[in-house]
């Protein structure tokens, strides 16, 4: 064992040193302050807020799991946690082994337990949980789990072998079952042994502890929030911000850096760069205005999975298609593109960046959403007036600009639109009524929102699926995105896409405006840090940052 961790301490370091030639001097590094775009609303990343707000980008490497998501966005396998063996196709059949040495913070063993949880809280059996998606996990039928043991056996429903099963259970998806069952008073197996009966008032009972245990706020007592991962959540400070400290019992490679504090950004992003406030900012391009790299910073642009989009509400003035496509009709997709220095995008359900794919989803009836028409808009409404609220989480200029363009081009046909951006705006805001639209990426989210992989993502416009906002309900569709969770064929794809393109153009659950940039901003003396098109952001390997002295 201790040569194994010395010959991965060496193989790391040669890694580092591939990226600065002193960041192996840099161990013991003190603290770093990183910026994110979303909220920081919960630890569990997971329910409908969780996956909108900027936990996955927080929690990488405190909540970790059985893969992450690397640079490119591709899922690596995450040996520290444990293995996944495949043993079964007709149906899936997947083994799950979780590392002998996996022990939560609080010194609280990592088991099957774990895993049950996230599998009841995410299949859409239990409708209590406020989970934002289910894709992969509606399809496993059984979880096979002796509660207080290191192994489980899933499988999955006949003819569901869902392709990217490697997108379950992975990092920020599993958490700390126990502090479930502590706060229930019962043990973990006896809650394991609910979550596979049929008690569902208990069931309800865990999944609304589920739902808002996991919340942040300042005075959080850190022993509800053990970690799995390289680092812990030490404390939530007054404004908000989170800080993570090296977790000592972490039973693999100790973190770089001692402490990272990560924080929201605000209006004051560009004098904090300035200040040298920042060590690392990741964040949608053009959320905080033009922003002036100093020459002791680095600057990398690069295009997310998420796409930019237009949320309608599922009731209120929009709950017509027509009232929908009368919006969509005079919102200058060109322009708002343009502003944003990329082209329209037309994706719904091919998410990641994929121009033979993608392109499969740019219908003949994407056209006419192209450039503003107001008299087509009008038409489309007969002519009756529409007041209708745009909100986004603020401040952020780049949408605030995208609001004051399409009030420009919908007043002329009659559509009144109000900015109602806000700090606290997001999914919770179009549950409540208090906007009509939304606009951000997949589930309403700040910052790219993705899961990287198109089949989950998909699922935003599934029936009854948490981060559906739109509240869209579509059969034939629904059997398309069920169709693209377990096809591998492109041709195939190609063709379910085109099928899709032309009801989703119709009916106009959402409107697709462009693929969201990133900007990752570091300190030239960071190593480490690199960019990731999906909603883990940079924050995937933070545990690998270090500021060289």
């Amino acid at each position: 064992m201790a040569l194994r961790r010395a010959l991965v301490v060496a193989v790391s370091c040669a890694l580092l040193l591939a990226l600065g030639p002193t960041a192996c001097s840099s161990l013991g590094s003190k603290r770093l302050d990183y910026v994110v775009d979303g909220a920081l609303v919960t630890y569990n990343t997971n329910t409908v807020a969780g996956a909108a707000s900027a936990g996955a980008q927080a929690f990488a490497r405190t909540l970790t799991g059985f893969s992450y998501h690397g640079p490119n966005g591709q899922v690596v396998a995450d040996y520290d946690f444990g293995a996944v063996a495949e043993v079964g196709r007709a149906p899936l059949i997947l083994d799950y082994t979780i590392d002998d040495d996996a022990v939560y913070s609080d010194g609280v063993p990592i088991t099957c337990d774990d895993m049950v949880l996230t599998w009841a809280a995410q299949s859409g059996r239990f409708p209590a949980f406020d989970a934002a998606n289910r894709a992969g996990y509606a399809d496993i039928v059984r979880v096979d789990c002796q509660p207080g043991e290191k192994k489980a056996q899933v499988h999955f429903a006949e003819s569901r072998n869902f392709s990217d099963y490697d997108e379950l259970f992975t990092a920020t998806s599993i958490l700390p079952a126990h502090v479930i069952a502590d706060q229930m008073e019962i043990d973990r197996a006896e809650l394991t042994t609910i979550l596979l009966g049929v008690d569902l008032p208990v069931i309800e009972e865990i999944a609304q502890l589920w739902n808002t245990t996991w919340d942040l706020h300042p005075g959080i007592d850190p022993a509800h929030f053990p970690s799995s991962g390289p680092y812990r959540i030490d404390a939530v400070r007054d404004d908000g911000a989170v800080v993570l400290v090296a977790n000592e019992r972490w039973w693999k490679i100790a973190p770089l850096t001692k402490q990272i504090t990560v924080s929201t950004q605000g209006g004051d992003i560009q004098d904090r760069v300035d200040d040298r406030d920042i060590d690392v900012l990741d964040i949608a391009t053009g959320s905080a205005g033009p922003l002036t790299t100093p020459d002791n910073y680095r600057q990398l642009d690069t295009p997310a999975d998420g796409i930019e989009q237009l949320i309608f509400g599922p009731a209120g003035p929009l709950a017509a298609p027509e009232a929908r496509r009368a919006v969509a009709l005079c919102t200058p997709r060109d322009v708002i593109a343009a502003n944003a220095g990329v082209p329209v995008a037309n994706a719904r359900l091919q998410t990641t960046l994929d121009d033979a794919l993608s392109g499969a989803e740019g219908a003949s009836e994407a056209g006419e959403f192209t450039f503003a028409n107001p008299d087509a808009a009008r038409a489309e409404l007969g002519d009756t007036p529409l007041t209708v609220r745009i909100g986004y989480h603020a401040p952020n200029p780049r949408l605030a600009v995208a609001v004051d363009e399409i009030a420009k081009a919908c007043g002329p046909a009659g559509i009144t639109v109000t900015d109602a951006g806000g700090l606290d705006v997001g999914p919770r805001s179009m549950r409540d009524g208090d906007i009509d639209i939304l606009i951000g990426s997949l589930g309403g989210a700040s910052g790219s929102g993705s899961s990287g992989s198109p089949g989950v993502d998909s699922y935003s416009l599934h029936t009854g699926n948490g981060n559906n906002l739109s509240g869209y309900a579509n059969g034939q569709i629904d059997f398309i995105i069920g169709a693209l969770a377990v096809v591998v064929s492109p041709a195939e794809r190609v063709r379910l896409l085109a099928e899709a393109a032309p009801v989703l153009w119709a009916d106009m659950p959402t409107l697709p405006l462009y693929r969201q940039q990133r900007t990752v901003l570091t300190n030239q003396k960071m190593d480490g840090v690199t960019a990731n098109p999906t909603r883990w952001g940079a924050g995937w390997n933070m545990d690998r940052w270090a500021l060289k002295r």
